[in-house]
């Protein structure tokens, strides 16, 4: 099985390459950047492939003998909406098999960064690819620099209530779930919300970031625009603060964890856990 990777070398979708090569899949890592292709070229079957999903023809190169892909969407880009359908229009084309993309928690919700997932999920129940929809919580993997300030300055800021409740997934598990998607059939034409389990406030979050860092952890509130101050206008500045400022008023509901654990079959990694090896 040859599966095209997107994003293979981003922070988050980069972890779903050793998942797939530790399932003995082929990887055509697709590298926008050649200077982050060190980042899976040391991977036992990983084969470099240069392209740029805007750019079709590079696309359309990189998918030929492609059996399946794995997607994600650049996030917060303008043209998301095109990016993700091409990418369906493309495989379909290229005769792809298997489509697994990694789309986002809750896509009902009106933020654009959620809205935006209904047309390529639409595409993908329109086509004839055995796709299977990912749909993951906030990721745990965003903390990584948040535990950073808290272990030196003993303070854990973000631009969203600190007591609003949140629910997370470590995307570990969700690049092991799309492994599996990749490599049988168990797990084709569905659509699969993935949690830790629980909800959690920051408030909760630092005090596990106390007991880890051995050190008392503050939660403080930082207002969207402050926080992101230093950020170019547009489309991503603008779908951040309406996304932190509904999540100072919603919070992020969910947390239910029976799918990612029925899948897994085992409990997912908890966010106590990970904090647990930040701190190691």
């Amino acid at each position: 099985m040859q599966v095209l990777a997107i994003g293979a070398t981003g922070q988050y979708a980069g972890l779903v390459v050793p998942a797939l090569a530790a399932k003995g899949l082929q990887v055509r890592a697709l590298v926008h950047d050649p200077a982050k292709a060190d980042r899976v070229s040391n991977l036992e079957g990983v084969q470099i492939v240069g392209g740029d999903l805007r750019d079709r023809a590079s696309i359309d190169a990189a998918l030929k003998g492609v059996d399946a892909v794995f997607h994600v969407t650049p996030a917060f880009a303008a043209d998301t909406v095109e990016l993700g359908v091409g990418m369906v229009e493309a495989a379909t084309a290229a005769g792809v098999g298997r489509f697994v993309f990694s789309s986002v928690y809750h896509p009902s919700l009106s933020l654009v960064n959620h809205a935006s997932m209904h047309p390529i999920e639409e595409a993908l129940y329109r086509s004839p690819l055995a796709f299977t929809v990912l749909q993951p919580a906030m990721f745990m993997q965003g903390l990584a620099g948040s535990w950073a300030t808290a272990r030196e300055h003993g303070i854990f800021t973000a631009p969203y209530s600190k007591d609003s409740p949140m629910s997370f997934v470590d995307y570990r598990d969700v690049a092991e779930v799309a492994a599996i998607a990749l490599s049988g059939d168990e797990l084709a034409y569905g659509t699969f919300e993935l949690a830790a389990g629980g909800v959690v406030t920051r408030t909760e979050i630092a005090a596990m970031m106390s007991r880890h860092a051995g050190r008392t952890v503050v939660a403080q509130d930082v207002d969207p625009e402050v926080a992101l101050a230093n950020m170019p206008a547009g489309a991503m500045r603008d779908g951040l603060t309406a996304m932190f400022r509904d999540y100072t008023a919603h919070g992020f509901r969910g947390g239910n964890n029976l799918v990612l654990r029925t899948i897994l079959g085992r409990t997912p990694r908890t966010l106590d856990d990970y904090l647990g090896e930040l701190a190691a």
